[in-house]
């Protein structure tokens, strides 16, 4: 099992597998939720350990449709953990225990500031990756 959690330990869940896929979005809405680095789950291996009660989300307006979770005690960005669909991305920084994943893709880089570097050679993409 994966363990994860937000920042005060109020919110705690585990994976019971390894993430599908990691990456990091560039976007300004990625970079000021907190949350770049996104690995995606299932839904069906997700258990909730305590505080999913404790989770809220940001709803954004048109045109953005995804919306973002955090622990309403410390903040930290959560991803879309609270979604209904079967797979959907959570923030990496909110894993506790390593795993083996590295960045798969960078996508919307046209949005990357000018003082961020990308270091590694995965895919990069002005949008969505294809």
């Amino acid at each position: 099992m994966i363990d994860g959690s937000c920042c005060c330990g109020a919110v705690k869940f585990k994976l019971k597998t390894e993430p599908s896929v990691m990456g990091t979005c560039h976007c300004s809405r990625c970079r000021k939720a907190g949350a770049s680095t996104i690995v995606f789950v299932k839904k069906e291996d997700l258990n909730w350990v305590a505080g999913k009660d404790k989770v809220a989300t940001y709803q954004p307006g048109a045109p953005y449709k995804y919306g973002r979770c955090f622990c309403t005690i410390c903040g930290s960005s959560l991803g879309e953990i609270l979604s209904s669909e079967d797979s959907f991305p959570i923030a990496a920084n909110a894993l506790d225990s390593d795993i083996s994943l590295t960045v798969q893709f960078h996508e919307f880089v046209s949005e990357k500031p000018c003082w961020y570097e990308i270091c590694d050679d995965a895919p990069q993409s002005t949008g969505h990756p294809s």
